[in-house]
Formats: structure tokens, sequence, C-alpha cells
């Protein structure tokens, strides 16, 4: 038995590595304008060469096989992850394929699609780590809207901080595999499974995009990642009664508030509709102060990914030791925040 599941997980890496690498190739063999990311006048683009966006392909081609696998071997269904993924990968393919929607509307499609899902499932948040908070998500209504604005919030936030080499990519690793070494050590082995798989392939999607970028994520892999980091930070936390909520939320701080803060940065001091793109997010600030001050050393946008996800990292270790200590958590969550709040202000004046 477990000769078989070594052979099946080296056949699987080596299978999502040429997956990878033939999808590019086919691509490029066709040579179509279609999935390429092109458009260097977006403010939110820092690339100067046309970049196909074929990891969300990738990464929900690959997750299929292992839903299948999964279900066929260990008799596991993972319904949730399977409907939420698949709604929310076709409406960034949609942006992939360069289909225009106005983004009221894409975010109407975003709430309907929530609405509908979060009813038909078994995703539920039944404690929030404040007491208030705690009765009101008793009421039906209140506890829809709730789950509904954590999904928007990931999901936007991942789009929103996808499009430098490897942020996204290596920020939801690390939040893959410290959600995995929870689940683990609790022994809820059906969440472990696909957190192991999850992280695998998005280790094979780093290598294809990050220093250099062969293949983006794309509308549909920020989409498809984000939907799996809301739907595996909800059940690792109702699975695990013992660790505090408020270690959820510093582990998804980042993106959370990275949305947060940009939708009212927006509306109050630059005057504009929250929901259309701009260039004064944390990462592009740094990538401003940083190229101003290496100049051309300053040979590609990774060096962003690098420092962003080491601050990350090192900001979110003492939340992991006290993952249990739900008053430490509490208030080391707030503390992140006026620790952002900081940073962005001092990158801001630094890039003015």
């Amino acid at each position: 038995m477990a000769l078989s599941n070594t052979i099946f997980l080296v056949s699987i890496i080596f299978f999502a590595f040429l997956f990878n690498k033939y999808l590019l190739f086919f691509f490029k063999k066709i040579n179509t304008n279609l999935l390429v990311d092109d458009q260097f006048s977006k403010p939110q683009a820092f690339h100067k060469n046309p970049i196909p966006r074929l990891g969300g392909i990738a990464l929900y081609c690959l997750l299929a096989i292992i839903f299948t696998y999964l279900f066929f071997s260990k008799n596991i269904f993972y319904f949730e992850y399977i409907s939420f993924c698949s709604l929310f990968f076709i409406l960034g393919l949609i942006d992939d394929l360069k289909i225009n929607i106005a983004p009221k509307f894409r975010l109407i499609a975003m709430i309907v699609f929530l609405i509908i899902l979060i009813a038909s499932s078994n995703i539920y948040i039944n404690r929030t780590g404040l007491a208030f908070l705690d009765n009101l998500i008793e009421i039906d209504i209140f506890s829809l809207i709730f789950i509904c604005l954590c999904f928007l919030f990931i999901i936007n936030g991942s789009n929103l901080i996808d499009g430098f080499n490897g942020l996204l990519g290596i920020h939801s690793l690390v939040i893959f595999i410290t959600l995995l070494i929870v689940n683990f050590i609790h022994d809820n082995n059906s969440i472990s499974f696909i957190l192991f798989y999850i992280s695998l392939f998005i280790i094979i999607f780093i290598k294809f995009n990050f220093p250099k970028a062969q293949i983006f994520l794309g509308d549909s892999g920020a989409y498809l990642i984000g939907s799996l980091i809301a739907i595996t930070t909800i059940q690792t936390s109702n699975l695990n009664p013992s660790i505090s909520p408020f270690f959820f939320c510093i582990l998804v701080f980042y993106l959370f508030f990275e949305v947060f803060f940009s939708f009212f940065r927006k509306i109050l001091i630059s005057k504009k509709t929250p929901l259309l793109p701009d260039n004064k997010h944390l990462h592009m600030l740094l990538y401003k102060m940083l190229f101003n001050k290496y100049k051309k050393n300053l040979n590609s946008n990774y060096m962003v990914s690098i420092y962003i996800n080491l601050i990350y990292f090192l900001l979110i270790l003492p939340g992991i030791y006290f993952m249990e200590d739900g008053l430490f958590c509490r208030y080391y969550f707030f503390s992140l925040i006026i620790f952002y709040i900081y940073f962005y202000k001092t990158l801001y004046k630094k890039t003015k």
C-alpha cells in the first residue's frame, strides 16, 4: 500500500510538471492572443513582455484529477471545493479570455454565486472570537452575509496581489502549508489530503512563475486560489475548536486587509470608485521604492515577492506559536493591521 502511494505521488509530480510544460508549449504553437497578458498600460501591470495566463487552467485541471482520484480511491467527495472553485474559476477565465465585464457586474455575479453556493453547501462559520459577532451569526441572514464577505475579501485579495512574479503563489503556499500542518497534527485526513496536493501543485506553478515568469495565474487562477484559501481556512477553523479564530484572521490578514484598506483609500483619499484598479497598492509602492533605489540593478519585480512574503512569514510566526491563545491572537491581529498602515504610510511618503 505504501509503495503504491509512493508510486502515485511520484507519478503525479512528474505528470503535473509535464502538464504545465506542455500546456505552455502547445499554447505557443497555436500562436493566439487569447489568454495572453499583453496589456502593459494597465495601472496594475508591471511586466514588459506578453505572458500567457495559463496557471489557473493548469491548476484547475490538476485539481480535477486529484478530486477524481480521491473520490474513487478514498471515497471522499469534495462538493464544496468542486462547486466553489469551478464557478469562480470560470468567472475569472471569462476575463482571461478578454471578454470584458464591468467591475460592478462581476461583483454582483460573485455575490449571486456565493449566495447560491453557501445556501446549497455545508459551509458555515460557528465562531468568530467575538461574543457579539457570534450572537449575530446565529441569525441565518447575518451568517450568510458574513460568510459572503469572508469569501469576497479573500478572493478579491488574491486577485489584487496577483501581478508580481511569485507574490500570490508563494503567499498562498505559506497559507496552505500552515493549514496542512494544523490539520495533519489534528488528524483531519480528508482536508489534509487535498491541502497536500494543492501545495504540491502551487510549488510546481511557482517553478514556472518565479523568478522569471513563463506563465501567470490570471484571474482564473487568482479566483481559484482565493476560493481554495477561503474554504480551507473556514473548514480548518471549524474542525479545530481549540485554535483561536483570530489565528486564522492572522493567517489571511494581508489578503483581507489589502482589499479592506484599498476600498476606503480609494473612496476617502483618491475620491474614486473602489471597483477600478490603481497603482497605489502596498506591493506596487514597494516596487516603486525598490526601483528608485536600485534603478537598473532591479531587473525584475520578483524582489517584491521576496520582501513581502518574507515579512509576512516572520509576522505570522508568533500567531502560529500562540494559535491556541485567543487573547494573544486577537490583539496580535489588530497589531498587524496597525503595522500594515504604518508600513504603507512609510512607502507612500518615499514614493510620492
